[in-house]
């Protein structure tokens, strides 16, 4: 049964979580324990069911944000994750589809938004997302170009090391962006598209003096840009575009004395219509669970020098 998962991991997590023990006898689900713990273990249990009837597969991360919300008393938001909201299908065959409540306040944003941050740490899906929805738009001929484009922080410094032309040079720098695109569209599709000109893929430096029209645009790992770059990329924005910026601001690589790009703009925009700023957390981490604990753990170590006045 979908529910227990392989081993019973999935209710071996649940039975932990809240001391509880979890049968099923006769296709019925027995629990026994504390009353306390099985309260919760019914409603975060009646949630995972409701995702595998409505065709997800459960897995450790989906089982322990489920528990998340039941332990912050949101249950009844968990129908919210069932609802069929793929936003393409990968060359393999898999839907994309947002899989935390932060997710998919964030693809409900580059869809009735012209510009989009989506402001968080790693593993939230911020880029994946971003590119999921580019290849969804093009698929649909909503736009005709998809520019995907990070600024390379250490030029000047590291690059010349790197063997090969300036491309070569700065390609280890959008390898994620790569990934992402040749994950939804396949090899022979991408390379057939980039020759064309309907993909580019292209550090920062490469968007000055132009107007994009036609284009879904992302700019990636965006925390690294000045505010003269980040003032620079934003009015290239032609007409029927669309923009999604992303980043972390924990994990600013600019030298000393350089202040970020993006803590500047989501400070500067945040009020204007048709832009939105996305915040997310470490509850919409996907990765393994210790990135989220990981990524809880600086949260927690940031504020307490934040009170500090540090």
């Amino acid at each position: 049964m979908g529910l227990f998962g392989n081993f019973d991991e999935n209710v071996k997590l649940i039975e932990s979580k809240y001391g509880v023990n979890v049968v099923m006898r006769g296709g019925e689900i027995k629990i026994t324990g504390e009353p306390e713990g099985i309260g919760p273990a019914v409603t975060a249990i009646e949630g995972l069911l409701l995702l595998i009837n409505r065709g997800e597969a459960l897995n450790d991360q989906n089982v322990r944000y489920v528990m998340g919300l039941v332990n912050e008393g949101q249950p009844e938001r968990i129908s919210e994750l069932a609802d069929n909201d793929t936003i393409c299908i990968t060359a393999r065959g898999r839907p994309v589809k947002p899989k935390t409540l932060g997710q998919k306040q964030y693809v409900s944003a580059i869809k009735s938004k012209t510009i989009t941050f989506g402001v968080g740490p790693a593993g939230t899906g911020k880029t994946y997302l971003a590119v999921a929805m580019a290849v969804a738009a093009f698929r649909m001929h909503t736009v005709n170009r998809i520019i995907l484009t990070r600024p390379a922080v250490e030029a000047g410094e590291k690059l010349g090391f790197l063997p090969g032309d300036l491309q070569n040079k700065v390609d280890p720098y959008l390898r994620p962006l790569y990934d992402a695109l040749l994950e939804m569209l396949g090899a022979e599709n991408f390379q057939r598209y980039q020759e064309r000109g309907n993909i580019e893929v292209a550090p920062l430096a490469y968007m000055r003096g132009r107007t994009l029209d036609d284009s879904f645009i992302i700019l990636d790992e965006a925390q690294n840009t000045t505010r003269e770059q980040m003032k620079m990329f934003l009015t290239r924005l032609g007409f029927n575009s669309k923009v999604v910026v992303t980043g972390d601001v924990t994990q600013i690589d600019l030298p000393e004395g350089r202040s970020s790009g993006l803590l500047h703009v989501v400070k500067l925009l945040n009020k204007i219509d048709d832009i939105s700023i996305i915040n997310f957390t470490h509850s919409d981490v996907m990765r393994h669970r210790l990135v989220q604990e990981i990524v809880k753990a600086y949260e927690k170590a940031e504020q307490k020098i934040e009170r500090r006045g540090i």
